[in-house]
């Protein structure tokens, strides 16, 4: 209607205000009859996050970006899942804490996509929807015992000492002597270093006080890290490994035995996974200088590696109470390559400990009755992070592609899908017209009774 149109600002450009009340309550949204503004909504201000929000606000001038978040605060894995004693590897926050200081972008914490406002909604109000909010839930164990007191998923214990409001009262027993860790990735070497660092080390980190407290008080002094397969098919990287390695006032245990015959066969490895056995390899076999001998040992804990064992039971302790051991089913390795995979050998063997900590892969969450979801693969459907059967609708991160790789794989991969959005907009794939973005969003949550941050 004539009555909604208004000069701009500086008397030249024209812009309309739509009113929708039926949809959207009483707003007043402009736009420019020039060049549309893109109103684009991320949800999840984790790395896949932030890093496609980044690359939709530096390829579009006029790109509009609002990042949901179920959290309070920002950052997702990046504050809540690396390790305390590596802040180094947060330092991506200050490249994402610029993003979110653009005048293009936004940040709502405390709202739940898929309870507290539907994809659908978010559909409705923006031009695209962008799903990053990773991969929350981990893989279960899904043996007996499973469910005892002193069995608890990695990623909890994670959450516990960084902060995580939902992990706060895990209060993990660590009276014990043995933990055993399930996983042989960087998250269970990051668990296996923060139960065995001295607290003085740790009291200079960013961990929380509380998990602070509880680790001085901790009577644990052997961890063992158990994988299915052999040292050749560990998944954590060589800086992890020289970490355990080096720690102070602790020694490793490796059995020789298991490395028999891997000086050949890691002369064709690529170089990374070359450098990582050398050093499997030296750790396992050499005889220690006088000075690291000495240091083996002085230490009052220890960390082994247990490979081809496969967890088959958790055991009670005689009440029924507790965790008391494990039972792990030998192994031997079946196919070559990328398909070899762990196979029993009717053997088992039980070991006893007091605390389990399950790291063998953490896995997404279908967000929404109407975001096709893949539950074997832990992904949503897409191709090349656009969705399948929904246009409008792009994934990023691990929801994308399942919870691998490091923060730059994430980065590349964000990236990507930001690029691909792009493409649809300016081949015109994407609604026309003005879209009410946050305003409308923040609409429906106030009449819900609810507050973003």
């Amino acid at each position: 209607a004539p009555d909604n149109w208004r000069k701009g600002e500086d008397g030249g450009e024209v812009y309309c205000v739509t009113y929708c009340p039926e949809v959207l309550g009483d707003f007043g949204q402009h736009f420019s009859t020039q060049e549309q503004t893109p109103q684009i909504c991320v949800v999840g201000s984790g790395p896949a996050g932030f890093y496609t929000a980044q690359h939709l606000l530096k390829h579009h001038s006029r790109a509009h970006v609002d990042i949901y978040e179920k959290q309070l605060v920002p950052f997702g894995l990046v504050r809540f899942g690396v390790a305390p004693d590596h802040p180094e590897v947060k330092n991506v926050i200050n490249t994402f804490t610029q993003t979110a200081r653009s005048d293009r972008c936004a940040f709502y914490g405390n709202v739940e996509v898929g309870r507290d406002v539907t994809v659908q909604e978010l559909r409705d109000a923006y031009h695209a929807v962008v799903l990053s909010y990773g991969a929350e839930d981990h893989q279960a164990l899904d043996i007996p015992g499973e469910e005892l007191p002193g069995v608890f998923a990695a990623r909890a214990f994670v959450g516990w000492y960084n902060g995580l409001p939902e992990n706060r009262e895990l209060a993990p027993d660590l009276s014990c002597d043995t933990a055993v860790i399930l996983g042989q990735g960087n998250v269970a070497l990051d668990v296996a270093r923060i139960l065995l660092t001295p607290p003085d080390h740790l009291e200079k980190t960013d961990i929380t006080e509380a998990a602070l407290g509880a680790l001085r008080q901790s009577r644990v002094k052997t961890v063992w890290i158990v994988g299915r397969r052999g040292p050749l098919q560990v998944a954590f990287t060589i800086k992890e490994l020289r970490e355990m390695i080096q720690l102070p006032g602790t020694r490793p245990m490796l059995d020789p035995v298991d490395f028999l015959g891997l000086q050949d066969r890691i002369k064709e490895a690529a170089r990374p996974r070359k450098r990582l056995m050398e050093l499997l390899l030296r750790t396992a076999t050499e005889k220690p200088g006088v000075e690291e001998a000495a240091r083996r040992a002085s230490a009052s804990r220890a960390w082994g590696l247990r490979f081809f064992r496969s967890p088959q039971q958790v055991l009670p302790s005689p009440d029924g109470w507790r965790v008391a051991g494990i039972r792990l089913a030998v192994t031997r390795l079946e196919g070559i390559g990328e398909a070899t995979r762990a196979v029993p050998t009717g053997d088992v063997e039980d070991l006893p400990c007091g605390l389990v900590l399950s790291s063998v892969g953490y896995k997404s969450r279908p967000i929404d009755p109407s975001v096709p979801f893949d539950p074997k693969l832990g992904v949503i459907p897409n191709m090349e992070g656009r969705v399948v059967d929904v246009p409008g609708l792009y994934c990023s991160g691990w929801v994308k592609r399942g919870p691998t790789g490091v923060i730059t794989t994430t980065m590349t991969d964000s990236f990507l899908t930001g690029q691909i959005l792009l493409q649809d907009l300016r081949a015109g794939h994407l609604p026309s017209g003005p879209r009410p973005g946050s305003v409308a969003i923040k609409a429906l949550l106030d009449s819900r009774g609810l507050g973003p941050v």
